[in-house]
C-alpha cells in the first residue's frame, strides 16, 4: 500500500475507528483491515465511538447506518458539528436501499453496500486516506476543543411520556437527564456540574405548575448569564403543551421564558426542534471559542510584535549608548592630554618667569662678591708677602683657604645660576647643521672628569653625521643624560652611545649599565626639581632642561629599560631640511 502504510512499519500504519454492533461483521471486518496494513479499534455504538473520539482522533472512521440507540445519520452528524471532528473521513456501510442518499446527505463522506466487493471497500478507504493526507485535519492540536455531545434536561410529571422523549432524544445522541418534580428540575440546574444545551418542561403536567417552574428556570438562566461574561452561553427552554394550545397559554409561556412552545402529541417534531437548538448552540460555542483564539493569538502575536520593536529599540539605544560612550571615553583622553600638556606648559612658563627672576637677583649680588673675594684673595697674599711674623703668617694662610672654599661655593653658585638662565632661555639660539659624532667627543671631553677611568663609553654612529638644530640640544642634552649616567655608576660601568637613521627621524641613545629608573618614577624624572640624588648632590633641572630643549625641536624623549638593565634614554628629532 503505497503511501499509506506498510506492514513491513516503514511507513506509520493509519488508524480506523470501526463502529459496527454486530460481533461477527466486525471480527470480519477488523481482519480484512488489518491484513491490508491498518490499525483498527472498535466501538459497538455509537455513543462510546463519540467518547473514544475524545481520547484520541483516528484516521478515518467506518460506520454502520443502522446501531442500536443513535444511527449512523445522527452519528455522522454529530461528528460534523465539532470543529475536532468536522473534518474527519467517515464511510458509511449499510445495506438499505436507500442507505446511500441517507448517509451522504448526513454528512458521511463516501458509501459502501456491505455487499460491496471487499476491494472496493478497501480502494475506497485508500482514497480517503490520501484526500486527508493532502488536506490535513485540526486534529489534536492545540486550541482544538474536545467532542462533546449535547445535554438536555426533561422535566414531565409522567413517568411514561418522559421515559419515551428521554429515548428519542438518546436516539439523537444527547445525553439525558430527567426531573419528576418542581424540586427535581431545580436541583438539577443547581448541581454543580450542570451545564444543560437544553431544558424541555411540560407545561400543562398535574404534578407541578409548569408556568411558575418555567419561570423559575428562566430566573436562574438571567442570574447565571449576569454571573459570567457578556456572550457565556446559556441553555434554551422548551415548552411541551397539548395538541392545540391556546393563544392566551402561548403567550403566558413566552412571557415565562420559553424560547419555544411544542404539542406534546408530536414527538417527532419536538426532537427535530431540540436537535436544531442544540446544534446552533454548539456551533455558537465553536465559533465563540474560535473568534476567541484567534482574538488571543493576536494580543499575542501583538505583543511579540511590541516585544520585538522594543528589542530592537533597546538593541539600538545600546549601540548609541556604547558609541556614545566611545566618543566620550575618547573625548575625555584628548581632554586629559590637552589638560597635561596645559598644565605642563603653565608649569613650565611659570618655572621659566620664576628662575629667570631668581637668576636675575641673585646674578647681581653673587658678580658683587665675586669681584670683591679677588679682592681680598689678592690683598691677603700681598699682605702674607711681607709680613715676617710666624703666627701672622699662619693665620693669613688661614684666611686664604677659606677665601678660597669661599670661591668654590660662589662658583657653584654661579654654575646653579647659569643653568637656571638656560632653562629659562630654551628658545635662545638658531637652529644649524651641527655634527653629531664631534658634538658627542666635545661633551664627553667636558665630563671626562666625572667619568675617569672607572666607565667605558662604547659608540656606534651609526646614522647621519649632521642633524639641523641648536646646538643645545647636543650640548645640554647629551651633557646631562651622561652626567645623570656617570652619577649612577659610582663604582664602574659602561655607557653606550649609539645613533640611528629612520625614515623622518634622527635618534640618539644613550644607555648604561646602572640600577635604571623604577616604572613608578619615569613619569617624574622630567619634571623641574625632582631628583633621586642625596641633598645637595642634584638640582633636578637637568633632564626637565633636556625635556624642555627636545620638545622646542618637536622632539621626543623617553627612557626605558637597557638591555643589560639599566636606564637607555631615547632622544628623537624630526629631520628638517638645512
Amino acid at each position: 500500500m503505497s503511501g499509506i502504510g506498510s506492514p513491513d512499519g516503514t511507513l506509520p500504519r493509519p488508524r480506523i475507528l470501526l463502529v459496527e454492533d454486530s460481533e461477527t461483521q466486525a471480527l470480519e471486518l477488523r481482519l480484512l483491515l488489518e491484513s491490508h496494513g491498518f490499525s483498527v479499534e472498535r466501538c459497538p455504538t455509537a455513543e462510546m465511538a463519540l467518547d473514544h473520539l475524545n481520547t484520541r482522533l483516528p484516521d478515518l472512521v467506518v460506520a454502520d447506518h443502522h446501531l442500536p440507540g443513535m444511527n449512523g445519520d445522527e452519528f455522522t452528524r454529530q461528528l460534523r458539528l465539532s470543529l475536532r471532528t468536522r473534518a474527519l473521513p467517515l464511510l458509511m456501510l449499510t445495506g438499505a436501499r436507500d442507505g446511500e442518499r441517507q448517509g451522504l446527505e448526513s454528512g458521511a463522506d463516501a458509501y459502501v453496500a456491505k455487499s460491496a466487493d471487499r476491494d472496493i471497500l478497501i480502494l475506497r478507504i485508500r482514497a480517503l486516506l490520501r484526500e486527508r493526507q493532502g488536506g490535513g485535519a485540526p486534529g489534536d492540536g492545540p486550541g482544538v476543543s474536545a467532542f462533546r455531545r449535547g445535554r438536555v434536561l426533561v422535566v414531565d410529571g409522567s413517568a411514561t411520556y418522559r421515559t419515551f422523549l428521554a429515548g428519542l432524544l438518546a436516539h439523537e445522541g444527547h445525553e439525558v437527564r430527567t426531573a419528576a418534580t418542581y424540586d427535581a428540575a431545580l436541583a438539577a440546574l443547581d448541581e454543580a456540574d450542570a451545564a444543560f444545551d437544553c431544558v424541555t418542561i411540560d407545561l400543562l403536567g398535574p404534578a407541578y405548575d409548569g408556568l411558575a417552574l418555567c419561570r423559575a428556570i428562566d430566573r436562574r438562566r438571567a442570574a447565571g448569564i449576569e454571573a459570567r461574561e457578556a456572550g457565556a452561553p446559556t441553555f434554551h427552554l422548551v415548552g411541551i403543551a397539548g395538541s392545540a394550545p391556546a393563544k392566551d397559554f402561548l403567550v403566558e409561556a413566552y412571557a415565562a421564558g420559553a424560547d419555544d412552545v411544542v404539542s406534546k402529541a408530536d414527538g417527532e417534531v419536538l426532537v427535530v426542534r431540540v436537535r436544531g437548538l442544540v446544534r446552533r448552540k454548539l456551533l455558537e460555542e465553536d465559533d465563540r471559542r474560535i473568534a476567541g483564539e484567534f482574538g488571543a493569538r493576536e494580543r499575542a502575536l501583538e505583543r511579540a510584535r511590541a516585544e520585538a520593536e522594543a528589542a530592537e529599540a533597546r538593541a539600538a539605544l545600546a549601540g548609541a549608548l556604547e558609541q556614545a560612550n566611545q566618543d566620550l571615553a575618547t573625548a575625555n583622553r584628548k581632554l586629559t592630554d590637552a589638560q597635561a600638556k596645559l598644565v605642563q606648559a603653565a608649569k613650565m612658563a611659570s618655572l621659566g618667569e620664576l628662575v629667570a627672576g631668581i637668576a636675575h637677583e641673585i646674578n647681581n649680588p653673587l658678580a658683587f662678591i665675586l669681584a670683591h673675594q679677588g679682592t681680598v684673595e689678592r690683598l691677603l697674599g700681598e699682605i702674607a708677602a711681607s709680613e715676617a711674623d710666624l703666627a701672622s703668617h699662619r693665620a693669613l694662610a688661614k684666611c686664604r683657604d677659606r677665601v678660597g672654599s669661599m670661591r668654590m661655593g660662589l662658583t657653584r653658585i654661579q654654575d646653579l645660576v647659569l643653568n637656571l638662565r638656560k632653562f629659562s632661555r630654551l628658545d635662545e639660539g638658531e637652529r644649524t647643521l651641527v655634527n653629531v659624532p664631534d658634538s658627542i667627543e666635545t661633551v664627553l671631553a667636558l665630563i671626562q672628569h666625572k667619568l675617569g677611568t672607572r666607565i667605558t663609553v662604547e659608540r656606534d654612529f651609526s646614522g647621519r653625521p649632521e642633524i639641523h638644530c641648536t646646538p643645545a640640544l647636543l650640548n645640554q642634552v647629551v651633557m646631562n643624560i651622561l652626567g645623570n649616567a656617570a652619577d649612577a655608576m659610582p663604582e664602574s660601568g659602561i655607557i653606550t652611545i649609539v645613533t640611528q637613521e629612520l625614515p623622518e627621524t634622527d635618534v640618539i641613545r644613550i644607555s648604561d649599565t646602572g640600577p635604571g629608573i623604577p616604572e613608578t618614577l619615569r613619569e617624574k624624572i622630567f619634571e623641574p626639581f625632582f631628583t633621586t640624588k642625596p641633598v645637595g648632590a642634584g638640582t633636578g633641572l637637568g633632564l626637565a632642561i633636556a625635556y624642555s630643549v627636545v620638545q622646542a625641536h618637536s622632539g621626543s624623549l623617553s627612557v626605558e629599560t637597557a638591555e643589560g638593565g639599566g636606564a637607555c634614554f631615547v632622544i628623537g628629532i624630526p629631520r628638517q631640511a638645512a
